[in-house]
């Protein structure tokens, strides 16, 4: 940590032990992380065939259920995401916080087969999924539930003979992501996207054939202050924390959610819980 980080994250502590006594302490834990933010998103590109104008992407991530996050919550927020009416549906990782002390799975399962997509369900590893012995659990959980792993590979979406490419990456702190295989004998000149559950993988997949990034991993920060801004973010989400980024003349896009659930401490503030929605648009 050098020492600018040093002075914000511990100026920002103090402030947020200040700000989080009575009224601030109880909004932080019991309001906000209940506030859920729907982030509005156009894309456009010379790639997206017309056939996909108008498509829709839904993406939401990290909820880790488990720690401050239920089984009742995700319902709820299942009903939003399907109100949507996504084509596709993306989650970008971290199911549960710690996989080997939940006790849910079939519930679990259940709640998210009532996720609606005509065009499918993908999903990636977050680190989470892989700690706590998580693996093998949660990639049957999704799979009971019709999500489609994106390890390393990709997916080729088809809609009147157009076509899109949905690629991911294996987790980078507890996995062994490979873009090379995950774009193996993709046609560069397809519209592609890339879920990587880390935002910081953006500075690799950039020098690769894709468009867009979508990622989580980051929760935004959890907790914001005004002039500061986030305290802390983990590694991988250093530099890329939350909303939009552009790269390469801006021909490369990298979203990142803000999450879902919490981790660590049960808190958010000035840093809304979010799903994205993204609406294809061609240039074409």
């Amino acid at each position: 940590m050098n020492r600018r980080s040093f002075i914000k994250r511990g100026l920002g502590s103090v402030l947020a032990i200040l700000g989080f006594t009575g009224g601030g302490y109880y909004y932080a834990r019991d309001v906000e992380p209940g506030l859920l933010k729907i982030q509005q998103e156009v894309i456009r590109s010379n790639k997206i065939p017309q056939s996909f104008n108008d498509f829709k992407i839904v993406q939401y991530s990290d909820t880790h259920i488990g720690f401050h996050y239920t089984i009742d919550q995700l319902h709820g927020l299942i009903n939003k995401i399907n109100a949507l009416e996504p084509d596709v549906i993306v989650f970008t990782g971290d199911l549960v916080d710690k996989p080997n002390q939940y006790n849910q799975f079939s519930h679990l399962q259940e709640k998210l087969s009532l996720l609606n997509a005509p065009y499918g369900k993908y999903w990636v590893y977050g680190n989470h999924d892989h700690g706590g012995y998580g693996t093998e659990i949660i990639k049957d959980v999704m799979e009971k539930a019709n999500f489609v792993l994106l390890q390393n590979s990709h997916s080729t979406i088809t809609k009147n003979a157009d076509r899109l490419v949905l690629a991911g990456i294996d987790d980078l702190m507890l996995g062994k992501p490979d873009i090379e295989m995950a774009l193996n004998h993709v046609n560069p000149d397809l519209f592609t996207i890339l879920l990587a559950h880390e935002p910081d993988y953006v500075e690799e997949a950039i020098h690769y054939p894709i468009d867009v990034q979508l990622s989580g991993h980051s929760h935004g920060g959890q907790v914001r202050l005004p002039f500061i801004g986030h305290l802390y973010t983990p590694a991988f989400a250093e530099k890329y924390v939350q909303g939009k980024y552009m790269f390469k003349d801006n021909s490369f896009s990298l979203y990142v959610n803000s999450g879902i659930g919490t981790t660590r401490l049960p808190y958010r503030f000035l840093c809304k819980p979010e799903i994205h929605a993204y609406m294809l648009k061609s240039n074409k």
